[in-house]
C-alpha cells in the first residue's frame, strides 16, 4: 500500500513537471514576443486599417513530449495493480491509456485565445493575421503590420 502511494505520488509529480517545461517550450504566437532569431534584424513595416477582428482558438502544440510523459506515467501506475501476467496487462494498459490523456493534456494546455484580424493595407490589399489575443484592436484602428525575414508577420498598434 505505502509502495504504491509513493509510486503514484512519484509519477504525478513527474508528470506535472515534465508538463509544465513542456508547455515552457512551446513557441509563442504573441504580436509582443519576438524569436532570438528575429532580435536584431530588419523588418518591413506596412500601415493598414482594421477591417474586422475575430476571436480564435489556437491550438496547443503536439510533440512527442506529452505522449511519452503520459506513458511512462500510466505505465508506472499500471504496474502497482495486480501480479504476475496481471501486472503485465495493467502495465501496458496504463501506458497506452496514459500516452493518450498526455498527448490531450498537452495539447490543451499550451492552447492559447487568439484573434484573427483582417488589415487592408495603404497599398489597398487585405490580408488576414492570426495571433496570441494579447493586443487590442477593433475594426477601423489604424496599425502596424510588421514582417520578418522567416515571413512571421504580426499587427502592432
Amino acid at each position: 500500500m505505502v509502495k504504491s502511494m509513493y509510486v503514484m505520488t512519484w509519477a504525478a509529480v513527474f508528470t506535472a513537471v515534465v508538463t509544465m517545461l513542456a508547455g515552457g517550450c512551446a513557441s509563442s504566437r504573441s504580436s509582443e514576443v519576438y524569436s532570438r532569431d528575429q532580435a536584431r534584424q530588419v523588418q518591413t513595416v506596412m500601415m493598414g486599417t482594421v477591417e474586422s477582428v475575430k476571436y480564435v482558438t489556437i491550438e496547443g502544440t503536439k510533440t512527442p513530449v506529452g505522449t511519452a510523459v503520459g506513458g511512462v506515467a500510466g505505465g508506472v501506475l499500471g504496474s502497482t495493480v495486480g501480479g504476475g501476467s496481471g501486472r503485465t496487462v495493467a502495465t501496458v494498459i496504463g501506458a497506452l491509456a496514459g500516452a493518450a490523456a498526455g498527448t490531450a493534456a498537452e495539447e490543451g494546455i499550451t492552447r492559447k485565445p487568439g484573434l484573427e484580424i483582417v488589415v487592408t493595407k495603404d497599398t489597398g490589399t487585405t490580408i488576414v493575421v492570426v495571433q496570441e489575443a494579447d493586443v487590442e484592436v477593433s475594426p477601423g484602428d489604424r496599425v502596424r503590420i510588421i514582417t520578418a525575414a522567416d515571413g512571421t508577420t504580426r499587427v502592432s498598434r
